[in-house]
């Protein structure tokens, strides 16, 4: 049976940037990885990987996201254009101002698969962000040896919400990828036992 190796990385926050305001309310997407959120992280662990980058994920081959609850926070933006009213000395320029509600996880659970155990300690000696820089998570416990069929069935241990990345009939637009040229990504949601924890 094909063993997998898991780390587990936590963390008292985690932020996943939305790609589009409509992303937000329509998918709330904001409670899973994309591919290039997932490439992301895999070059922040490994590093050699940027050279000659073809956006491909080749070292992580499973995730699983959960977390306890999510705080609706207030962000205001600006846009990067002026707009402009008036004509000669009377001309005026303004930016306005917009609010944007923005989902942070409240400790979040993040699990990487691994095909090689190599790949599992390099990558459990390293913190991750998923995608704001403040936002931390640290491995924790050790690093878990099992299959990946109880990888993928376990609701106790591996809990949470998976993107699988492929294109087919129970897909969706996930958002364009920048490792890959602004390819548009797509994916379909696993959810494996209760991805949001109410076990305080």
């Amino acid at each position: 049976m094909e063993k997998i190796y898991v780390v587990k990385y936590t963390g008292p926050f985690g932020f996943i940037k939305p790609w589009t305001a409509v992303r937000d309310s329509e998918t709330y997407s904001q409670q899973f990885l994309t591919p290039s959120i997932v490439a992301g992280i895999e070059r922040k662990l490994f590093p050699e990987l940027l050279k000659d980058d073809d956006g491909e994920i080749k070292k992580i081959v499973g995730h699983r996201l959960s977390y306890k609850q999510i705080s609706q926070q207030q962000e205001q933006t600006q846009p990067r254009g002026w707009n402009s009213k008036g004509k000669g000395k009377n001309k005026e320029y303004s930016r306005p101002y917009a609010i944007l509600v923005r989902g942070v996880m409240i400790e979040p659970i993040l699990y990487l698969a691994f095909n090689e155990l190599e790949n599992a300690k390099r990558a459990y000696v390293q913190h991750i962000c998923l995608c704001r820089n403040e936002d931390i998570l640290y491995p924790s416990e050790e690093i878990i040896e099992v299959s990946k069929e109880e990888f993928d069935t376990n609701e106790e241990l591996f809990s949470g919400f998976e993107l699988i990345f492929e294109e087919d009939d129970k897909s969706f637009l996930v958002g364009y990828n920048r490792f890959k040229k602004s390819q548009p990504m797509y994916g379909s949601i696993k959810v494996v036992g209760t991805p949001i924890k109410n076990n305080y």
